[in-house]
């Protein structure tokens, strides 16, 4: 995705949301609140030797508790407790992953295969090349563009933000839907059960905000292809 001519704009809709958000205000060590690390005072791209952004809660990768200076290297797992979340970055890939979520990186030898959400919730915007998410019951394929996902047993929940996917079934790739969106335009449910008659069903826009794909495409040097509109409603209760 190219850099827009109103990321100036966009940059300044951000830094006016965290600072709503009271992300700059948090005391590292505070007993009443979660454990928040922070990188930066500002986003900006992060530096090559840098893969994690900001942790809130208990993340690890690898079984290990993960810190500001962890590397996430092909074929790590991350895992973040009941309220641990994450912002990160992994080549020219960001992703902004939710308590309660457990997710596989590609291997050396698969870059392109993109990663796998075993269970949870994760944001995710992708440089322009052929990759793919993989849930229990989905299969996503992507091509330079910005996807909200969450995986339970029985169903798939996936947004395209803004580009195109192919979404199909994990267990039957002939039950493919194709999405081109401009702006969260056709959410699905990506259903377990193989009897349903319409296994990729229309599902409503939740949990997740434009506020937030523009911080992580932000951290690999590149904004959403719109700008933030300002009041946007929200569908959290709460933010990094």
């Amino acid at each position: 995705m190219n850099v827009i001519p109103n990321i100036d704009e966009n940059r300044r809709r951000l830094l006016i949301y965290l600072l709503g958000t009271g992300v700059f205000a948090t005391v590292p060590g505070c007993a009443s609140g979660p454990r928040i690390q922070r990188l930066m005072p500002m986003p900006e791209e992060m530096p090559e030797d840098k893969s994690i952004f900001q942790i809130m809660g208990e993340v690890t990768v690898n079984g290990m508790a993960a810190s500001l200076e962890t590397r996430v290297n092909p074929g790590d797992v991350l895992e973040t407790d009941e309220k641990g979340e994450t912002v990160f970055v992994f080549g020219k890939d960001a992703f902004l992953m939710r308590a309660n979520s457990r997710m596989q990186m590609p291997g050396a030898q698969t870059p392109s295969r993109g990663y796998a959400l075993e269970r949870g919730k994760a944001l995710s915007v992708f440089a322009s090349r052929a990759t793919e998410i993989r849930t229990p019951t989905a299969v996503i394929a992507i091509r330079g563009t910005g996807v909200y996902v969450e995986s339970e047993p029985e169903l798939s929940y996936v947004c395209t933000c803004y580009g195109t996917t192919d979404i199909a079934a994990a267990d039957d790739p002939t039950v493919t839907r194709t999405v081109v969106a401009q702006h969260h335009d056709e959410p699905v449910y990506v259903l377990a059960d193989r009897n349903r008659a319409n296994r990729i069903a229309p599902a409503p826009f939740k949990n997740h905000d434009d506020q937030e794909l523009l911080l992580i495409e932000t951290l690999v040097g590149r904004s959403t292809p719109y700008v933030v509109p300002k009041g946007i409603k929200r569908t959290r209760g709460r933010y990094l």
